[in-house]
């Protein structure tokens, strides 16, 4: 979109539609929990992947009333977040911690080196990042891990500049180190889900609206 947008070095349309939607190949009938995935990422085709899916490329545009040609983004979002939510209540690995107030698997660092985590990449490692950026879709069971994560577990996950990377209940591991790319997407996702702030910032680009207007996107 940003590319697309772009005033003096712009892409064309089928870079988007040809490259990252793959001539449409990145749509999925699968459903998972009763929750239709949507869309399909780099082969994850069950659970969705990561949660940063459905973070990074959010914090400014906004996928509330977003559609294009292969999805709404705000229903793509929420479902992917359940999805990941609900795996960890369900939690079929029965690794200590997890739960309804102890959820979210995303990229970061693990009890084996940085890894991508997910249903398909479970390694018994919670990210906070993975369900406190989560907010605008799932305010509920967010709030639930922020309380957990901050009353709960408190000191031993939380230090000068926030919630630690990650940690695992299950291996006893607890690293006081931070990641500040896992950082970053917690205070605008959630300014986003009080006010929409960042959000509004963005979507009010004339260049943006340029942008998605070349791509097919609509915005209700």
């Amino acid at each position: 979109i940003l590319a697309a947008s772009s005033p003096t070095h712009t892409i064309p349309a089928s870079a988007y539609h040809n490259g990252w939607a793959r001539g449409g190949a990145i749509k999925s009938t699968q459903v998972t929990y009763n929750l239709p995935l949507i869309l399909k990422h780099n082969g994850a085709e069950q659970y969705g992947g990561p949660l940063f899916w459905a973070h990074y490329s959010y914090i400014g545009l906004n996928p509330k009333g977003l559609s294009d040609d292969y999805a709404n983004y705000w229903d793509l979002n929420r479902n992917h977040t359940l999805i990941n939510y609900k795996y960890c209540v369900e939690n079929p690995k029965g690794y200590k911690g997890y739960g309804a107030n102890c959820w979210g698997l995303t990229a970061s660092y693990s009890v084996k080196g940085y890894s991508a985590h997910q249903p398909t990449n479970d390694l018994g490692v919670i990210v906070p990042t993975a369900a406190l950026s989560s907010f605008p879709y799932t305010p509920q069971e967010s709030m639930a891990a922020l309380k957990h994560f901050y009353y709960d577990l408190g000191d031993v996950i939380w230090g000068k500049y926030g919630f630690y990377d990650a940690f695992s209940e299950q291996a006893v591991w607890y690293p006081k180190r931070y990641l500040a790319i896992d950082q970053l997407t917690i205070a605008p996702m959630i300014e986003n889900h009080r006010t929409g702030f960042v959000w509004k910032l963005f979507m009010s680009c004339p260049e943006v609206q340029q942008g998605l207007k070349k791509l097919n996107f609509k915005v209700q």
